[in-house]
């Protein structure tokens, strides 16, 4: 039986996607996939709603992402100041310290994010070349105001960079608007796409801090040698991952043929759904409300419930989910919620959890998952 993923990522593929994925291999510097290159750069910026700087698709995972945001903006003695609340955002300062950038990590208690005020305070005491920030931690489900630091950061000339990778394209970010440099993220999470992209969309900003370097501590991961390749297609660095381009391009077409604001609308709506139905079963959360993702939940759990006997039993009913990380390691499950999820596969997800709860022994009211979940769909 075909299982439901609903991990923090990879999210269920589409058959549409996974159609394109399956047609046949063609040459990595084909007009075939010049065709879908272009197409899936261009959908990108979109996405994003970025007009000018540069997108950038390469094979990899959201890991490759972060270092090539990172060492393309960074001179050598530039410190940056990392926000972090929680494993990712630790993992973009051990990435600095890899490379021996200078920086500065401010954590927040998991469960919550670096507030706005205090962002302010530390950029008001010291310098700092550029902000990093996860947008959404997949440790914790927190939410990061990313809005609200891009408000305090405007007029700095401090270079701003969002880790999207389990919020780009599910979440809103306004790479013009909002004034972000580098929006970093992949393709097997809100883009519902399979795993083995990295994307990065550069602003112009970042772009001419780049082309000011003399160098940088990287040399797959340089954009100015993939550079010419996104410009044409048809030209050769290192080669691409042509199934995956092509699946992607048709993620993004879905995408945008839904319409970013009604992506975000139903992403917001499905989180609802599944909260409802969790708290209505005994289920609390273990993410700060004000905090909330609307792409992953994490989920503690009723008294009584153990966590692998509930996440193999959920599996044997057909939907899969993921253990905590670290510090929430046997003590919550961590629901994914995002890219091409519909309200039929919510409400299966919510009655395989009732049928779960019923073979470990758990009592709750008759429906009571399914009625409120069904409540915030309709």
């Amino acid at each position: 039986m075909d299982k439901l993923l609903l991990i923090p990522g990879p999210s269920p593929v589409h058959p549409r996607i996974l159609d394109a994925l399956a047609e046949p291999t063609v040459s990595h510097v084909s007009p075939e996939m010049a065709v879908d290159l272009s197409a899936a750069l261009e959908n990108l910026k979109k996405t994003v709603f970025c007009a000018g700087g540069e997108p950038f698709i390469i094979a990899g995972a959201g890991t490759l992402a972060m270092e090539i945001a990172l060492l393309n903006v960074i001179a050598k003695g530039d410190r940056v100041l990392v926000l972090s609340q929680g494993y990712f955002g630790d993992r973009m300062g051990q990435i600095c310290d890899s490379f021996g950038i200078p920086n500065d990590v401010v954590r927040s208690p998991w469960g919550s994010a670096v507030r706005p005020d205090e962002l302010a305070g530390i950029i008001a005491r010291k310098s700092h070349a550029a902000v990093s920030v996860t947008h959404v931690d997949t440790s914790t489900g927190a939410c990061a105001p990313i809005r609200e630091y891009s408000d305090l950061l405007k007029g700095t000339g401090i270079l701003y960079i969002v880790d999207g990778v389990c919020a780009t394209g599910g979440v809103e970010e306004r790479m013009d608007d909002w004034g972000i440099d580098v929006i970093l993220t992949a393709a097997q999470k809100c883009y519902g796409a399979p795993p083995g992209l990295a994307l990065d969309v550069f602003s112009e900003r970042a772009m001419a801090k780049r082309r000011g370097l003399s160098s940088v501590p990287a040399y797959y991961s340089d954009i100015l040698r993939w550079l010419p390749i996104m410009k044409d297609p048809l030209k050769y660095f290192s080669t691409p991952c042509v199934n995956e381009v092509r699946a992607f391009a048709e993620a993004t077409r879905m995408m945008l043929e839904e319409g970013m604001e009604a992506r975000f609308v139903r992403h917001a709506k499905i989180a609802r759904a599944f909260r409802a139905a969790l708290a209505a079963l005994g289920f609390t959360f273990f993410t700060e409300e004000a905090y909330f993702a609307d792409t992953l939940s994490v989920v503690r759990y009723p008294a009584g419930i153990e966590d692998k006997a509930f996440r193999s039993a959920l599996g044997k009913n057909g939907v899969v989910v993921a253990g905590g990380l670290a510090e929430t390691s046997g003590k919550v499950f961590r629901l994914g919620h995002m890219g091409n999820l519909a309200f039929d596969q919510v409400m299966f997800a919510v009655e395989a959890v009732e049928k779960t709860l019923r073979s470990l022994g758990y009592p709750f009211g008759s429906e009571t998952g399914v009625q409120a979940a069904d409540a915030q769909l309709i």
